[in-house]
């Protein structure tokens, strides 16, 4: 590059960040102090570490991996209908599943026709502000294939066939008024990964900032 073209190179525009859909690696979000939140969520700053895809037969979906201050690790994605909201996901460990629902119930939601009913039991410090006292199963078995990349940046693969992305199985149920569930992922291999889900208006993200 000559010498008056850098003199005279445009200085690049700093990103801007406004929508929740545009977030990408790297990006900060700020949430609200509303004690709605459970603590873990209220008034904390998360990073974007990891940028996923969800691939089901009619849709696909961006899930966004969160690491806050503490290296608490969150799941976000949209929950899109007549109006869109956060979706935070919290990973769940089995002495958590032992100590929430009583395992011979929780276990009747892998049993066709995938209509149980799941009762909270306890919560402990993990879990306190993310569950609900009654559940209803509203997903069965539905099949999803999961990437480790962004679908708005590269395509990814068919849907099935070779390098399909990890396929798994979701199980998924609600509480009355929607706004808590538990998201069960299982997998070809046999693991099985329990969430327990949030669903929060888009306005409790108070703030976004981009990555440097």
């Amino acid at each position: 590059m000559s010498f008056f073209k850098s003199i005279f190179k445009k200085p690049t525009q700093e990103r801007k960040l406004n929508n929740v859909e545009d977030l990408t690696l790297g990006d900060i979000i700020v949430m609200s102090d509303s004690f709605g939140l459970p603590e873990a969520l209220r008034a904390q700053e998360f990073q974007v570490s990891a940028v996923n895809s969800y691939e089901f037969e009619h849709k696909t979906q961006i899930e966004w991996v969160l690491v806050g201050t503490d290296n608490i690790e969150l799941f976000l994605t949209l929950d899109v209908d007549d109006k869109t909201y956060l979706k935070f996901s919290l990973k769940v460990q089995h002495q958590d599943v032992e100590t929430l629902f009583d395992l011979e119930q929780f276990s009747e939601i892998f049993e066709e026709p995938g209509e149980a009913q799941l009762s909270r039991l306890a919560d402990n410090n993990t879990t306190s502000g993310w569950t609900s006292d009654l559940y209803q199963q509203s997903t069965y078995a539905k099949v999803g294939f999961f990437h480790r990349k962004d679908y708005r940046k590269d395509t990814l693969s068919p849907y099935e066939g070779k390098d399909s992305g990890e396929q798994f199985e979701l199980y998924t149920l609600y509480n009355e008024d929607q706004d808590k569930g538990v998201d069960i992922e299982v997998w070809q291999d046999g693991d099985t990964e329990v969430f327990l889900t949030l669903f929060k208006p888009t306005t409790d993200i108070v703030d976004m900032y981009p990555g440097s």
